[in-house]
């Protein structure tokens, strides 16, 4: 792949990476929920559904979903199910042990307890595990079919036939998952941290539980009824 063709997948990967979406939500949330640093986990899960999109792509069998209506709409509805799965979750979750125990002032007595505070007091429901955000983060971007739709029409422009296709498609997937976590951790769930304010009270915890429930089942319709 030559530099300047490089350069614009480089460039059209960012733009793409910093449209709002399913995926940029749940790394906010994750943000908020246990921490910036711990975040990375559902963002890696993000990653690993993008990396399973673009084998489907290349093995040719994106077409196939593309070109079958049903198999089509089952992904597609399915996966705004599992959607509103996450908003209604996020709906019922519970303000963290420290918003209502009034734990601000103890937050302040040590950097430990601080760190201990920044992975319980949350969103989602604290002390989640690496593993279960990594499976979520993978199903959030797994179960959207529009991806292989966007793969499928954003692969072509930068494979060239006649050089080797192993090599094009590990740069050009190198690329968009590295783009991808420097945005997704690098921006969004930095820029979440501007809420950690708002989760030091219980109110604040309900109030972000709704914006980012309302956001998944927002997300959700467009998933299920825009074309």
């Amino acid at each position: 792949m030559s530099f300047p063709l490089w350069l614009t997948l480089l460039t059209a990967s960012t733009v793409i990476s910093f449209t709002p979406g399913a995926g940029a939500i749940n790394t906010m949330g994750n943000s908020l929920a246990v921490g910036f640093r711990r975040s990375i986990w559902g963002i890696l899960g993000q990653q690993a559904a993008l990396v399973l999109h673009l084998c489907v792509v290349a093995a040719g069998v994106g077409v196939l979903v593309t070109t079958t209506p049903v198999l089509f709409d089952g992904i597609r509805y399915a996966g705004a199910a599992y959607l509103v799965y996450l908003g209604i979750r996020q709906f019922l979750a519970k303000p963290g042990v420290d918003a209502e125990g009034g734990g601000e002032a103890d937050v302040a007595g040590s950097a430990d307890v601080a760190e201990q505070a920044d992975v319980s007091t949350a969103s989602l429901p604290g002390g989640e595990g690496a593993w279960s955000m990594f499976r979520r983060g993978l199903f959030v971007n797994l179960s959207n079919p529009k991806a292989i739709v966007f793969f499928l029409a954003f692969l072509p422009q930068f494979i060239r036939p006649g050089q080797p296709l192993l090599a094009q498609y590990l740069i050009v997937g190198a690329t968009i998952v590295v783009v991808d976590i420097a945005v997704m951790w690098g921006f969004f769930a930095a820029a979440a941290q501007t809420f950690r304010g708002v989760t030091r009270s219980a109110r604040g915890q309900r109030v972000l539980n709704i914006v980012f429930g309302s956001l998944f089942i927002g997300v959700a319709a467009l998933l299920a009824f825009v074309h």
